[in-house]
């Protein structure tokens, strides 16, 4: 069994990535070669991007929001480790699914040390679109942890994907191995309203989503690729030591926690008055706990209109608006409003790529990004 049990360029206080070392294994390609392959029918996750040190615009963005943010950003952290524990309880393993989500679990496993002096074991492990999760990491963490119970983690939902592989997986791990596993993905932000643990659903810019490894532990998208990883490895990751000069990873996580005792002195001030995060947190009301993944539909009513034959091509709201702008050959940009101002870098990125900006108001997201389709570009 070829596992690679490390924590990138964190501590392992913080996370254990419970993924395979392939990094002197895998060829990176560029975004127009994986573009093509990707619309001509190979899955994305058997190859890689290439990873460069990021743009100055890049870590413009990065910097502004995370400053802009910051406070904001703790206490969904906060809102979210509340809500963790007032469903789940104390005995939990943090699973995170990496890599998006890693932050998000560190984050929070570092609130609930600072609130609770309770330090759970937190892991990050790969999950899938169309492939599912891996059972070898999941039957690791079983295995070592088997009187508690796991909590999945993400750092938000765009079209609900995720959190439908999710829990297509736990049906699996249950007919498979009679595990039963709470699918329920907690995530920072829903905005496509498909999961019922939350710190918020509004659709504004997680500082992570603009970068890719610097900001995650160093490590690539997972990889599920046969040349590389075989039946009983964990899913394949790259590790980019040669970036750890602009590596922020740790800078993020440090800049959010600091935040922690200014918002337990004055508790979410910048977004409601209430008396505690804690009882925000188990508020039923707090926000509309309605599961009718209303993002699904208005990607299938976008997916109509514009005549876009595949939905992966539609990414939904400003984290993955902001990826399409920076990382992918972007077609077209839909916003609610010129006016929102959680759009500003959405409409300057636009502006300055030459890619057009619609208004559209029948979405419950803030933006939404379409990739240029190969199919479009033959006609």
């Amino acid at each position: 069994m070829n596992q690679y049990i490390f924590s990138g360029s964190y501590s392992t206080e913080d996370v254990i990535f419970l993924l395979k070392d392939i990094s002197h294994l895998v060829v990176e390609q560029d975004n127009e070669f994986r573009e093509n392959a990707i619309q001509s029918g190979t899955h994305y996750s058997e190859m890689l991007p290439i990873e460069y040190t990021p743009s100055k615009e890049y870590m413009d963005i990065f910097y502004s929001t995370l400053q802009q943010s910051k406070i904001k950003l703790a206490s969904l952290v906060a809102i979210l480790s509340e809500r963790i524990i007032a469903a789940r309880g104390t005995n939990i393993v943090l699973v995170s699914l990496a890599r998006a989500g890693t932050p998000i679990g560190i984050l929070i496993k570092r609130y609930i040390q600072f609130k609770y002096n309770i330090s759970m074991p937190h892991y990050s492990i790969s999950i899938i679109r169309d492939k599912g999760i891996d059972k070898n990491a999941l039957t690791h963490i079983l295995k070592n942890h088997p009187s508690a119970e796991i909590q999945f983690i993400d750092g938000w939902t765009g079209k609900g994907v995720i959190q439908h592989t999710l829990t297509k997986a736990c049906k699996e791990i249950y007919e498979e191995f009679n595990v039963t596993l709470n699918s329920n993905l907690a995530v920072l932000s829903d905005p496509a309203h498909c999961t019922l643990i939350y710190g918020t659903r509004e659709d504004f810019l997680i500082p992570s989503a603009c970068l890719n490894s610097t900001v995650s532990g160093l490590i690539s998208r997972t990889v599920l690729n046969d040349n590389f990883i075989n039946g009983d490895d964990f899913h394949g990751t790259k590790f980019y030591s040669e970036l750890l000069p602009v590596d922020v990873s740790n800078f993020y996580i440090d800049e959010i926690c600091s935040c922690f005792n200014t918002i337990e002195e004055n508790p979410l001030t910048h977004l409601l008055n209430p008396p505690s995060i804690a009882e925000i947190a188990t508020d039923i009301d707090f926000d509309d706990n309605s599961l009718n993944c209303k993002g699904l539909k208005d990607i299938e009513s976008i997916k109509n209109k514009y005549h876009i034959n595949n939905i992966n091509l539609i990414k939904p709201g400003i984290g993955e608006t902001t990826r399409v702008l920076l990382r992918r050959i972007p077609w077209k940009i839909l916003v609610d409003s010129f006016n929102n101002p959680n759009l500003k870098h959405i409409l300057k990125l636009a502006e300055e790529k030459d890619v057009p900006v619609e208004i559209y108001t029948d979405m419950c997201y803030s933006c939404c990004g379409i990739i240029k389709s190969k199919e479009k570009e033959d006609i």
